[in-house]
């Protein structure tokens, strides 16, 4: 038996192809398999149990599911919308620097080379309600009387989280945003100035539409982390106190390895990723029609 003769660029692309079936395609399949079954990590021979969607639809009619995701989906609406405010404020004063553009650019980026594991220890150190600085600083303006307890009362933790979220990525807005303004021709700006339209006129009509397309990129970009945020929230909270600050991924984590249900986990989690594909379409309709109105406008 003759094995057809590969072409010379198969041959150098199958090595990187054959890692990439061993580390993604592989265990994809194995976890959507054992996502019908009810493989329990100390029960191994469940594996070979094939229950159907007996997973899916347990999780699907689990509240506390739904709470996580619920949660989730407030983290994502708190936390985008924020860090779109302030990366568009600080992009715009950022464009509107005479010197020094390049060191701002260069300090925008620092927080997005923190990894999201420093980041939760980061400030669950500032949070903490004994020795951090939030508290300390605080007090020591006489604003507060007592230490707050930021990671142990359920909504001020979910606070906390909100917190280190936006910092650790409006910096992503800020750039993608600059970049559009960069990009922005002069002469729209100039013709607005000469009709008399004000400041607010000019941004809201001339500069936002413009700019908006970059904006989308960068919200797609974030929900898609937001949405699987994991890291951040074990480190602070751990999904507490008593799972007020429980998200979709934490849920999925404390039931794969503290329960060890990893097949219910897995049905949590392709339905997970089903949820954030919705998110991400709903955002690539919105660039889509906001290049279409650019190419209207412009």
């Amino acid at each position: 038996m003759k094995f057809p003769k590969l072409s010379a660029p198969v041959l150098l692309l199958l090595p990187a192809i054959i890692v990439l079936a061993a580390v993604i395609v592989v265990p994809l399949l194995f976890s959507f398999y054992s996502s019908f079954t009810p493989f329990r990590l100390t029960r191994p021979e469940s594996l070979w149990v094939f229950i159907g969607v007996r997973n899916y639809v347990a999780v699907l009619t689990n509240r506390e599911f739904w709470i996580a995701f619920g949660r989730t989906v407030l983290l994502l609406t708190v936390a985008l919308n924020a860090e779109m405010f302030l990366g568009l404020g600080l992009a715009m004063l950022v464009n509107r620097a005479t010197r020094g553009q390049r060191v701002l650019r260069t300090m925008m980026m620092f927080p997005m080379m923190f990894s999201p594991v420093l980041v939760g220890f980061q400030f669950k150190f500032l949070f903490n309600d004994n020795i951090g600085f939030v508290n300390n600083a605080l007090q020591s303006l006489g604003l507060t009387d007592r230490a707050i307890p930021w990671l142990i009362d359920g909504n001020l933790a979910l606070v906390s989280i909100v917190i280190a979220e936006v910092w650790s990525s409006t910096s992503v807005f800020a750039i993608l945003i600059l970049a559009g303004l960069m990009a922005m021709p002069k002469d729209p700006i100039e013709a607005a100035n000469v009709d008399g339209c004000t400041p607010w006129q000019t941004f809201r009509y001339v500069i936002w539409p413009y700019i908006m397309p970059f904006a989308f990129i960068a919200m797609t970009i974030r929900s898609l982390d937001v949405a699987r945020a994991y890291d951040i929230v074990k480190i602070m909270t751990d999904g507490g106190p008593a799972k007020r600050t429980e998200l979709l991924w934490t849920l999925i984590g404390r039931t794969a390895y503290s329960d060890a249900r990893m097949g219910m986990a897995n049905a949590m989690g392709y339905i997970a990723i089903l949820l954030s594909i919705l998110f991400t379409v709903y955002f690539f309709r919105k660039l889509a029609a906001a290049r279409q109105q650019i190419g209207a406008e412009w």
